[in-house]
């Protein structure tokens, strides 16, 4: 394997990742929203990631045999949760149906703080993974010399 596919199967974790923490921060930020644009309470989301074989484009597809083994990570789908919503009774709320109920997100602030932990520190492995190739790359030139 050379560096640059190295560097393009850290690179893909890296956007996962940081896509895995916005949604997580998204989760967090709406823990109380009982009203959006679609009606009813936020909607807590799950990211779906998917590998796939890692190749640059169709042409390096062509060229070179595939590695099976390399593959790198796609976020593919972005799922709101099924979970029902919490209902607390809150009869003043504006949001509150004719039974004085209203309608919470089903979100777990310990979940999703466990789950931005668990983000962070793939991205930060996936940080170091490059710093790694990186290095071994600037060795191989300084052999060189």
């Amino acid at each position: 394997m050379d560096f640059s596919k190295g560097m393009r199967i850290s690179s893909s974790a890296l956007t996962a990742n940081r896509m895995r923490m916005n949604t997580i921060s998204s989760n967090i930020a709406n823990i109380n929203t009982t009203r959006t644009p679609e009606g009813g309470p936020y909607r807590r989301k799950d990211i779906v990631f998917e590998s796939i074989p890692e190749a640059r484009n169709f042409g390096e597809i062509l060229k070179t045999k595939p590695d099976r083994n390399l593959m790198r990570v796609q976020v593919t789908d972005v799922i709101p949760d099924g979970k029902a919503p919490i209902l607390k009774y809150e009869p003043d709320h504006p949001d509150a149906n004719e039974n004085g109920y209203v309608a919470y997100p089903n979100i777990n602030l310990m979940e999703e703080m466990t789950n931005m932990i668990q983000a962070t520190r793939a991205y930060e492995a996936n940080v170091s993974a490059m710093q790694a190739t990186k290095d071994m790359a600037m060795s191989a030139l300084s052999i060189g010399n």
